[in-house]
């Protein structure tokens, strides 16, 4: 019987820097044709509104726009990649940077007149009431 030594995949030196070359080689073909990205939206809803929160960290709130337009929602704005630090040298840069747009047709019971928009801590919560009036109505058949 041989015996042969067992070798973890995390605490390989050598398939550890293969792994990073693979992955910065890789990360970095996608981020050259990249020039936006996608935020990470939750949407939900209660009796009365919708809710839409965006994870947007590291943005301005200058730099976020929100429109309403025959129904449809769209959320744009940009991430800026400030390197103003003069003698900081970058190894590694996973962030988003760029512009982004998100866009999401509404459906027919909302009030257009009520969408509000706050941004606190990264998240932009955007919070639109429903429509009584346009509620759906159970009609009876006579």
């Amino acid at each position: 019987m041989a015996l042969i030594r067992y070798s973890q995949p995390q605490t390989d030196p050598f398939g550890k820097r293969f792994s990073d070359i693979i992955d910065e080689f890789f990360n970095d073909a996608v981020a050259t044709r990249q020039a936006g990205f996608s935020p990470r939206i939750d949407i939900s809803e209660n009796e009365k509104q919708f809710l839409i929160d965006v994870a947007l960290p590291g943005v301005n709130k200058d730099d976020i726009d929100v429109n309403l337009e025959n129904g449809r929602l769209t959320i744009s704005g940009e991430r800026k990649f400030e390197s103003e630090d003069e003698g900081k040298q970058y190894h590694r840069v996973e962030s988003h940077y760029g512009s982004f747009t998100r866009t999401f047709q509404l459906p027919d019971n909302v009030d257009d007149n009520s969408v509000s928009a706050a941004y606190k801590d990264g998240i932009l919560e955007i919070s639109i009431d429903k429509s009584e009036e346009k509620l759906k109505k159970q009609i009876k058949v006579k």
